[in-house]
């Protein structure tokens, strides 16, 4: 017993010693296989907390599509489980009243959000729930990959039921060179849900190298093209 619990304090401490403590990544992104615009997460961690942002630029011939800036942050603590959201926020520059926040109070096990001076709340906050940026980050974080890895996503209005089915990948060229992937494909339960897949790198601390969202017949697709990342 006692060298299992060293064993497993170990592999905590390696996975702790893994774990960035600050990213900047760029990613281009694709609407329908055409070009769209840039994304910009940034991740910075200080102690336990961490801040998470993402910024969506459109250029080009599709600008008009998007004419502001996208905003996400998601903010909260970095725990051995993994990312523990306190609070997101959806915002768009071109449209400032349409601020979305969601805070989670995992206290009390409810989420409060706000939208366009409305207010609600929902009771049900279960462990391991990230939020709609998070959980693409918190492939790095979390301990353990199931290959069937379910949890919840808050969003700036709701809460959704999330799994996903892990895969291989294949190897994808990035910045960082040629990488081999495990892709993980959420799980539909009816036709008009969102589909998302991820391609992460376990060489890389399972960095989020390609991530494609497909819904009402929209497929947008980030790829990653610059990346720094500090342990």
């Amino acid at each position: 017993m006692l060298k299992t619990l060293l064993l497993a304090t170990g592999l905590f401490a390696a996975a702790a010693q893994a774990a960035p403590q600050q990213m900047n990544l760029v990613y281009d992104l694709y609407r329908n296989g055409q070009k769209l615009g840039q994304v910009t997460d940034t991740f910075t961690r200080s102690g336990n907390r961490y801040t998470l942002t993402s910024e969506t630029r459109a250029d080009g011939p599709l600008e008009m599509l998007w004419s502001g800036v996208i905003r996400l942050e998601s903010t909260g603590l970095v725990t051995p489980q993994g990312l523990r959201p306190a609070q997101f926020r959806h915002a768009r520059s071109d449209a400032p009243h349409k601020l979305a926040t969601a805070r989670l109070d995992w206290k009390q096990r409810s989420i409060a959000w706000q939208y366009k001076g409305k207010s609600w709340t929902a009771d049900g906050l279960l462990d391991g729930t990230q939020d709609q940026l998070s959980q693409v980050y918190q492939f790095m974080f979390t301990p353990s990959l199931p290959a069937d890895y379910s949890l919840q996503v808050v969003s700036g209005r709701n809460l959704n039921d999330y799994r996903y089915a892990k895969s291989e990948g294949g190897n994808l060229q990035t910045p960082l060179g040629a990488l081999a992937t495990r892709q993980y494909r959420r799980i539909t339960q009816k036709p008009d849900e969102k589909t998302i897949t991820v391609w992460i790198a376990p060489a890389r601390n399972n960095l989020p190298v390609q991530i494609r969202v497909s819904e009402d017949g929209v497929t947008l697709e980030q790829r990653l093209v610059r990346a720094s990342v500090k342990n």
